[in-house]
């Protein structure tokens, strides 16, 4: 997996459940984003892969955003950017997102539920992982 410049891997994180293996590079982007007005903006690269021995889809996910001051919000909806992606033994999937803060830094975590061929369901584990951005004074 290639991490993005500015994205140390001591950032992002690596969590693998009932075969289905979630890394995450996160990256702040300094030009979209106004430090002095205290909108950090933050892009996350995700590789899925299943490393499991059946197929799988996945239909949920669910996202817990912490920020700097410790406010929490929870995020949760069908697939990842739009897509229920079906993944085969052997097979990945990768998308990027984003997530807006209000403070420089902050946490996410979370969990991908799948679906087997059976329509049982499980939940992958989406380890913690830091949105680190540089510290500024925000306006008054």
């Amino acid at each position: 997996m290639t991490v993005s410049p500015g994205a140390p891997a001591k950032f992002g994180s690596d969590a693998l459940t009932n075969g289905i293996r979630v890394q995450v590079r996160p990256r702040f982007i300094a030009e979209t984003s106004d430090p002095v007005g205290g909108r950090y903006n933050f892009e996350y690269h995700v590789v899925i892969t299943n490393e499991g021995a059946e197929r799988v889809t996945l239909r949920h996910r669910h996202w817990r955003i912490v920020d700097g001051d410790g406010d929490a919000h929870e995020v949760d909806g069908d697939g990842v950017v739009g897509q229920q992606p079906e993944l085969g033994p052997g097979e990945r999937f990768e998308y990027q997102s984003f997530a807006p803060l209000m403070t420089h830094w902050g946490t996410m975590e979370g969990s991908f539920t799948f679906e087997r061929a059976d329509h049982s369901a499980f939940d992958a584990q989406v380890a913690r992982f830091f949105l680190v951005g540089p510290e500024s004074k925000r306006r008054p």
